[in-house]
């Protein structure tokens, strides 16, 4: 039996926060610490295939920061996209803004 009265032989390790950090950041992060950055659904494809090739923000994690796990235990994190989703304006603007002075204007 190991020292935290169970019969698992990795030692504990304290978890990171990563909350606010990008993905590829935090699993920095939580490699340092030795936990495993996961998905919350289990039965999910791994959290790359889900933040790949966007890049995601951390927003919240389980367990907190500062609690116990067993080395490489899984630290479990929702993400969102790092720029909030926004792809810019992508219809175009009616009317036509005013061009800079001395441009030509372009005909319709």
């Amino acid at each position: 039996m190991g020292p935290d009265g169970t019969d698992r032989a990795a030692d504990l390790v304290l978890v990171p926060s990563v909350v606010g950090l990008e993905v590829e950041v935090a699993r920095r992060v939580a490699d340092a610490a030795g936990v495993a950055l996961a998905q919350p659904d289990p039965d999910g494809p791994p959290l790359g295939a889900l933040t790949w090739p966007e890049r995601h923000r951390v927003v919240g994690q389980h367990p907190a920061p500062g609690s116990v796990l067993h080395r490489w235990d899984s630290l479990v994190v929702h993400t969102e996209l790092a720029d909030g989703g926004a792809a810019g304006v992508r219809e175009p603007r009616r009317p036509h803004p005013e061009p800079p002075a001395g441009r030509a204007t372009p005909t319709e």
